[in-house]
């Protein structure tokens, strides 16, 4: 069963974020580490997703106005791919989402995780852009 717990950057279990974040982003997709955790977090909700208690996956959410939020740091640790752990972070940030009153999701999708996204009710638009090096294209989803 996969837990999904909500968590501030202040919080002890952040370090469990951070952690699956740098072996992801940084030691598989060489991002450099001083643009991997930015300024963003301490005002962001955070997801630490654990399987049987281990830490391994984690997404935030960045309440932008008070009706556009921000996905962003979906991470996954590879031994944990393909097990719906993505679909259950992204799902439970999208709850967190109207929550708080948002009526529209943002994300930046690398352009190989586009149809995980739109699965999930994204619509990709705009052109194809780098952002650390690496393919990404502007998605949105309502969620009315």
């Amino acid at each position: 069963m996969i837990e999904c717990r909500v968590l501030r950057s202040t919080d002890d279990d952040f370090k469990h974020c951070s952690a699956i974040r740098m072996v992801v982003f940084v030691e598989e997709q060489q991002v450099p580490p001083e643009e991997e955790l930015d300024d963003l977090d301490a005002v962001a909700v955070h997801l630490l997703a654990l399987v049987d208690g281990e830490p391994v996956g984690t997404g935030r959410l960045i309440v932008e106005d008070g009706r556009t939020a921000r996905i962003g740091r979906m991470a996954v640790l590879r031994s944990h791919r393909g097990e719906g752990i993505g679909s259950a972070i992204l799902i439970r940030l999208m709850e967190l989402a109207r929550e708080r009153g948002v009526g529209t999701v943002t994300l930046a999708g690398q352009l190989h995780a586009i149809p995980f996204y739109e699965k999930h009710g994204f619509r990709a638009h705009g052109q194809v852009f780098l952002d650390a090096g690496i393919e990404h294209r502007s998605m949105d989803r309502q969620l009315a």
